[in-house]
């Protein structure tokens, strides 16, 4: 047990301060304190001592040294049960702290802000607090570190409960919460650092890899009613779904988040109003139109048998007209979009479990890598956001696609990315009309795509995210009256792939690029 007889308080984060220091007072707790922090204290009517009077030593460098000072460390480092560091410490009349209350500079606030000049950035790197916080979390067993303004109420409450003593099970865990704080925080530095400083001349993948991430909310359950689960943020500022806004419905479980998450991928980079529908984590449907109402219902009448329970991802805000055709569409599960019009939200909400949620499509690409987790460790590789230039397409058929197949090709090419292999997906204009997705064979899903497309698939343009091995896949398409093929090419078999497209009079374009999605 730890009498707390001194505390020590610099924060950045003045959230719940007050309350917490006007109850440590009266527990007659000597207080300590620095800049705004002192200032905003002794305003609220408490007596506080400046760490500046205290070290007799002034803040200096524009507020750069304020407790980098020996009175102030060595207060938080000697072990009090060493009796020649209490020596030391009577020596240099060194007075023992017995808890620092610091929160950092918010250097992720700053550098989540547009445009960030990088002197503002490295002006909001915290020196002083994460060294209090190391030397207090170092000396755990004598020093109480709260870094976290979350949990003033429960070591206020202990305190009260114990007489100004707290239990060394919360010493630990407080030790242990500074710890992963600091660490978090220099990683958020680091990575904002090598952005800035080294930038597009860094090559290749990271040498370490940490994965920093803060609990969000508990989740409905896991992949199954079963398994617990919740929802974890990026260190600093929330951004993508961790920062998304649920208007309605029922709370979210982990395969809603993972299906959230595929649709806005399938809609986030269409310049047009696009729409999709998800199904455990790939699309019936995705069209795109000069109308968002349109493409929902080119979107859902790609498959609307399969859209049963789906998720639905819009890139425009949902007006009043498209919103009458989700309530016509039968059972969903969640609508996501930039914003819903008052009569859009109006309408959606008589849906009683249907989930609404807006999502800001344009603050989620934070993260330049794809992680997956394996046993005993993960996966990293760089995001698939590889586009198709014109320069790259080969016309390797005697016949050529049409101005419109292209286009259908290059919409098609858009979806194709974000379906899981091996995939196919048949498009008239700028809308599917058969997907076949998840086959261990690719003519299977040729197959699949087809029989979603039924008499659609006549004069379709069919997509491959990758090449084909042999030639049934181009026998299977033009008898169903397939027109046209984009594929990668590099197979062994591509001449006779060639051939056979040439006898079927099917225009074929190689890309050079492959799509997997595992």
């Amino acid at each position: 047990m730890l009498k707390v007889k001194r505390v020590l308080i610099s924060v950045s984060d003045k959230k719940g301060l007050i309350p917490f220091v006007k109850g440590l007072s009266q527990l007659n707790v000597e207080i300590l304190s620095t800049g705004g922090t002192a200032r905003q204290l002794r305003e609220a009517g408490m007596s506080v001592q400046d760490v500046s009077d205290y070290t007799g030593f002034p803040e200096m460098l524009d507020g750069r040294v304020k407790t980098l000072h020996p009175k102030i460390h060595g207060g938080l480092l000697a072990v009090r049960s060493k009796a020649e560091h209490m020596a030391q410490i009577e020596e240099h009349d060194i007075g023992l702290i017995d808890m620092v209350v610091v929160n950092l500079y918010p250097f992720g606030k700053v550098t989540a802000k547009k445009n960030v000049h990088l002197d503002d950035a490295i002006e909001n790197i915290d020196i002083g607090g994460p060294s209090m916080l190391r030397s207090a979390a170092k000396n755990y067993k004598s020093v109480a570190v709260v870094c976290n303004p979350d949990g003033y109420d429960a070591i206020l409450g202990e305190l009260k409960q114990n007489n100004g003593l707290l239990p060394d099970s919360v010493l630990y865990g407080l030790a242990v919460e500074a710890f992963a704080h600091t660490a978090e925080y220099d990683d958020m530095i680091q990575k904002f650092l090598k952005s800035r400083l080294v930038g597009s001349d860094f090559q290749g993948l990271p040498k370490t890899v940490q994965t920093n991430y803060e609990l969000a909310q508990d989740l409905r359950y896991g992949e199954n009613p079963h398994q617990k689960a919740a929802m974890y943020k990026a260190e600093g500022e929330a951004y993508g779904l961790a920062d998304v806004k649920q208007l309605h419905g029922k709370e979210l479980s982990f395969n809603n988040f993972l299906d959230l998450n595929a649709a806005v991928d399938f809609v986030k980079d269409f310049k047009n109003p696009a729409a999709v529908i998800i199904k455990h984590n790939n699309p019936t449907g995705v069209a795109q139109d000069d109308e968002l109402s349109k493409a929902f219902k080119y979107a859902l009448a790609s498959d609307p048998i399969s859209a049963f329970g789906g998720i639905i991802g819009l890139n425009r805000k949902v007006d009043e007209k498209t919103a009458q055709l989700i309530l016509k569409s039968g059972f969903m599960e969640c609508v996501i979009a930039p914003k819903f019009s008052t009569g859009a939200k109006k309408a959606l909400t008589t849906k009683k479990n249907l989930r609404l949620l807006e999502f800001d499509f344009k603050n989620i690409d934070h993260d330049i890598y794809d992680r997956k987790q394996i046993h005993g460790g993960m996966l990293l590789q760089e995001k698939d956001t590889r586009e198709l230039k014109d320069d790259e397409l080969t016309v390797v058929t005697r016949k050529k696609p049409t101005a419109s197949q292209l286009a259908a090709m290059k919409f098609g090419w858009g979806v194709i990315k974000n379906v899981k292999s091996n995939a196919i997906a048949l498009v008239k204009g700028q809308r599917t009309v058969g997907i076949g997705c998840g086959q261990t064979s690719r003519v299977e899903s040729v197959n699949i795509a087809i029989q979603k497309a039924g008499d659609r698939a006549k004069n379709a343009v069919l997509i491959s995210d990758a090449f084909f091995p042999m030639t049934d896949n181009i026998d299977l398409a033009a008898e169903a009256g397939v027109r046209a093929i984009i594929q990668t090419g590099g197979s062994i078999a591509d001449q006779d792939v060639i051939q056979a497209a040439d006898r079927h009079g099917i225009a074929m374009v190689f890309t050079g690029v492959r799509h997997f999605k595992h």
